[in-house]
């Protein structure tokens, strides 16, 4: 089964994995790390995304919460697999 979609992730019991990856350096200076990381709720980002939403286009419509970066990373995480089956977005 292809996972394309946020409704083919919450079917077949997976997890979406956010993580902010703003910091380190900007330009010549060194900046704090957000490091922010959150599960995503699927139902409800499927409630107010539209359950079409494309898992490759999540990436362009989040944004962290702490810090307002759109610099994230966007991981699956699928029943039997022990860790994030594929990074989406970086």
């Amino acid at each position: 089964m292809a996972i394309e979609t946020v409704r083919d992730v919450w079917q077949a019991g997976g997890r979406i994995h956010f993580r902010c990856t703003w910091g380190r350096r900007a330009g010549l200076k060194t900046i704090r790390e957000c490091g922010f990381r959150y599960d995503l709720d699927l139902m409800t980002f499927m409630i107010t995304r539209g359950r079409a939403c494309l898992v490759s286009e999540l990436k362009g419509k989040v944004r962290c919460p702490m810090c307002g970066s759109r610099d994230v990373a966007i991981g699956i995480t699928l029943p039997g697999s022990s860790d994030a089956a594929a990074v989406v977005a970086t």
